[in-house]
């Protein structure tokens, strides 16, 4: 299922400046909460991964990891996630686990999960 995009330079933009970041090896987070009432997915791979062929493919690969292990709506948030070097070389499946972990560090719910019980430790 397809997230609704971020699309404009100035909502990136307020997600890196206000946004939590959290980070590992292959990608990083970026988590903004915003007051629109739904979840906004922006995904970006800098020029320094590599060439057009090769940012694509790094963002193909997020878009298939996220679709796997992460609800359609978890809230009111803006999450960017932005490729880093290893990125385009990295399975799908491999980058699901850390998806899954940078989520459960910032607070959200796991696929499965209602957005009122994510987050909460028992």
């Amino acid at each position: 299922m397809r997230y609704r995009p971020i699309c404009k330079n100035k909502e990136f933009g307020r997600a890196y400046a206000k946004g939590k970041s959290y980070v590992a090896p292959q990608l990083v987070l970026y988590v903004f909460k915003t007051r629109l009432g739904y979840t906004r997915v922006g995904l970006t791979a800098t020029k320094k991964i590599g060439k057009a062929v090769t940012r694509n493919r790094a963002r193909r690969v997020m878009r298939a990891a996220i679709s796997a292990c992460m609800p359609y709506d978890v809230g009111s948030y803006d999450l960017v996630f932005v490729a880093r070097g290893v990125t385009p070389r990295l399975k799908s499946t491999r980058l699901e686990k850390t998806v899954r972990r940078l989520l459960s560090q910032a607070g959200l719910p796991k696929k499965g999960e209602s957005p009122a019980e994510g987050g909460e430790q028992p």
